[in-house]
């Protein structure tokens, strides 16, 4: 008995003192957010832009009520730390110090924005003026999105609620979503409410149109029978792309809602046509395939044509895929495929197919949208790292739908760590950069005069990759690398809370551990794109820039090999880090894009290419091109029957087996050609690889802006140098406008952003 007293009497000494512990820190931010208030006065007085420090009162106020909702619901948070595995086992404790931790990390904010306030007013830092962006006037100018005639990158979070609370500094972003469901029968008539809808909304913000496609109304099972809901291309479309009632219903809803959206800023951004588009029929054996679906006898029927079209003959036919077939019809049995017959003949007819009936399909939505909004630009949430990780079988052509599309579409990831297993990355870099750098790279290499909009950006946090206790750094050093790399707007995933802090949608293992419990992560993405705002036109240089050295991509070994992605990454790695962007070319961008606008194509690990590969690169070389290429690549097509030798005719062709050779070669081509940045950037001591990402362009001053990332896991001692110069170099932090070192120490996800010239 007098044991249970001592219980009781602790817990209740526990609670007292939890009380005293959260009434003290919110004391303390309440008086901070004071006196951070009063240095915004000081600040305006003396005609100084406190932009950021505003937006910083305002997650702390968002914040501190967030902590209060916490405070009063520690089961639910308890609940959602039980669903996630690097959580669940602590998830009582965590739930229970969720409150008081979100106060104090507002106090570490409010701290360093304190400070940063101070050295303003006393004049030891200054800062250019930020202009405050009007959604309702933005201007979509090729690669551009524009307000008052200035580059801009916008910013804005999944399920924000649009109170002013939060539009005033997260994001405006407008938009409206269109579903089948909307159609209330097969004779094409929208339901009442989204009409009315449409005819009310007025024109907004700029936004873009999220097609759903993950539900279908009732009655298109009587109208295009029963299994027109049941084959379906997971995770998010719900229905039969081949079944002929696809078209119709798709059409329907387009004719019926598109008048209505046409020229509107709430469709700047283009229509989406796909949320993260997959269709993967292959199996493996016993093992589980993600998201994989079946295929019905429409697409079967396809296939049989698209076999019939390929191929002379039943016989030449089994003579490649090794089989006995009677007749075509007969290859029906042979669906699905199983990933053990990658690299046979089979396995590539099928992964070719499929691909291409998924962009017949959305050239049709395309084309549909296109007869009722001539101006319309439609783009799709694609995974990049269905490109950049191999994917096996997807149906997704990420160039073929890049091409088609007005905008490039994304929802690119960035990996602060990875709670699944061990990653490569994590022995020599502090984030996961393979899936955002290529990704975007090849995005801005096949269509450089699209924006490239993310419009559910996991840079910061998805399911498998997560930290309660995230370094804000990692938050600057990822979105810095995306919107040098080519990034124009990005709706950040994601912001589940209501107004009031409470859960406003179904509880998923997404959130514990997510931005809506992190005051200074939030608080750091939202600074870095004032910064880069601040600073568009230097970024939007950086963006533009021509890249001198192509990685050859060929879809063709990408389909039968699946190390491909792998090895490219070996030869994409290894020139990361000199200074130059980056670039890819393919047979279809060789012919498109002007060869002006690169220096040398290297070709690696590229066994496999079609005769259409084939020539195009020949023709490149035909026409004067330099051509790096090792001993293994352009062997064979893709059925592996062995191509002749590409020859370098009024080219440069240079057979290079090391990849270290291949690097060194095509430097030198670039270095002959006085295509080297005026700016170099060295590692003092260098390990067994580069760790510091850098891009430099000239200003309209003449002096050279200079961007640096240390991605590495250590600090970094790096020096400048301008080239062909034997003076030193000056750098001043352009953010904070102070002279600073010529040979910083940057520690791991430091952003150096500075401009340098000469030493007189």
């Amino acid at each position: 008995m007098k044991t249970n007293k001592k219980n009781v009497l602790f817990g209740v000494l526990m609670v007292l003192a939890t009380n005293v512990q959260a009434q003290t820190s919110e004391i303390n931010v309440t008086s901070k957010i004071a006196n951070l208030q009063t240095l915004i006065h000081d600040l305006e007085d003396r005609k100084i832009d406190s932009y950021k420090e505003k937006m910083t009162v305002r997650v702390a106020e968002v914040f501190l009520k967030y902590a209060r909702w916490d405070e009063k619901n520690v089961a639910f948070n308890q609940d959602a730390f039980k669903m996630v595995n690097m959580y669940k086992d602590q998830a009582g404790k965590l739930a229970q110090e969720l409150p008081e931790f979100e106060r104090k990390d507002i106090l570490t904010m409010l701290d360093a924005s304190i400070n940063t306030a101070t050295q303003l007013k006393e004049g030891k830092i200054s800062r250019k003026p930020y202009q405050e962006i009007d959604w309702s006037k933005i201007v979509v100018k090729q690669d551009q999105l524009l307000y008052n005639d200035r580059p801009v990158f916008l910013s804005d979070y999944t399920w924000k609620p649009e109170t002013k609370e939060l539009t005033d500094y997260f994001g405006q972003l407008d938009g409206y979503l269109l579903s089948p469901m909307q159609l209330a029968d097969q004779t094409g008539e929208l339901v009442a409410k989204t009409k009315k809808e449409l005819q009310e909304k007025a024109s907004g913000n700029a936004g873009f149109i999220f097609i759903a496609n993950n539900n279908v109304p009732q009655w298109t099972a009587k109208a295009y029978g029963d299994q027109f809901n049941k084959i379906i291309g997971k995770p998010f479309t719900a229905y039969d792309i081949d079944n002929p009632g696809a078209r119709n219903m798709m059409s329907d809803l387009f004719a019926k809602t598109v008048p209505f959206i046409a020229a509107k800023n709430y469709s700047q951004l283009g229509y989406m046509l796909v949320n993260e588009p997959r269709w993967a029929n292959y199996t493996n054996g016993k093992k589980k395939v993600y998201f994989r679906s079946d295929v019905s006898k429409y697409t079967i029927d396809k296939f049989i044509t698209w076999l019939k079209d390929k191929h002379d003959s039943i016989a030449a036919l089994n003579a490649l895929w090794g089989t006995n077939f009677s007749n075509f019809d007969a290859v029906a049995t042979a669906v699905p495929i199983d990933i053990s017959t990658m690299g046979t003949a089979k396995w590539y007819d099928w992964t070719t197919f499929n691909q291409e009936r998924v962009t017949q399909w959305i050239a049709f939505l395309k084309a549909e949208i296109i007869k009722y909004d001539p101006a319309a630009k439609v783009h799709l949430k694609i995974m990049p790292s269905i490109f950049t990780n191999n994917d096996a079988d997807s149906g997704i052509d990420f160039e073929a739908l890049t091409t088609l599309s007005g905008i490039n579409g994304n929802d690119v990831a960035a990996h602060y760590n990875n709670t699944r297993e061990t990653a490569d990355w994590q022995a020599d870099y502090v984030l996961g950069w393979r899936e955002l750098f290529m990704g975007y790279d090849f995005l801005k290499s096949i269509q450089p005069d699209q924006i490239n909009f993310n419009s559910e950006s996991h840079l910061i946090t998805t399911n498998h990759a997560r930290d309660l206790y995230m370094n804000p750094k990692y938050v600057r050093a990822v979105t810095w690398a995306a919107h040098t790399l080519g990034l124009n707007a990005t709706q950040t995933w994601y912001w589940p809370r209501a107004e009031d802090g409470s859960f406003k949608k179904k509880l998923t293992n997404a959130y514990a551990g997510s931005l809506n419990q992190q005051p200074r992560v939030t608080q750091e993405l939202e600074s870095t794109m004032i910064d880069l705002n601040t600073f568009s036109e230097e970024i939007t240089a950086m963006q533009e820039q021509r890249k001198p050295i192509r990685v050859f991509y060929s879809k063709t070994t990408a389909n039968q090999k699946a190390t491909y992605m792998d090895d490219l990454f070996k030869l994409y790695e290894s020139l990361n880090f000199e200074g130059l962007p980056l670039g890819f070319a393919t047979s279809n961008s060789i012919q498109r894009i002007d060869s002006k606008n690169w220096d040398v194509i290297a070709i690696y690990k590229t066994e496999k290419v079609t005769q259409a590969e084939f020539d195009a690169v020949q023709s490149y070389l035909n026409k004067g091109g330099k051509v790096l290429i090792d001993d293994v690549s352009f062997k064979s097509d893709e059925y592996g029957r062995p191509l002749k030798p590409l020859v370098k005719a009024a080219g440069m062709l240079q057979i290079v087996s090391v990849l270290e050779n291949m690097k060194k070669s095509a430097l030198e081509i670039v270095q002959n050609l006085d295509h080297m940045p005026k700016v170099t950037v060295e590692e003092v001591v260098i390990g067994a690889k580069k760790k510091c990402t850098w891009r430099s362009v000239t200003a309209k001053d003449g002096r050279q802006v200079l961007s640096v990332i240390n991605l590495g896991k250590e600090a970094i001692q790096i020096k400048f140098k301008m080239t062909n110069s034997t003076h030193g170099v000056v750098c001043t932090d352009l953010i904070n406008g102070v002279a600073v070192a010529a040979t910083p120490l940057l520690k791991p996800y430091e952003v150096y952003f500075v401009s340098v010239s000469e030493q007189k």
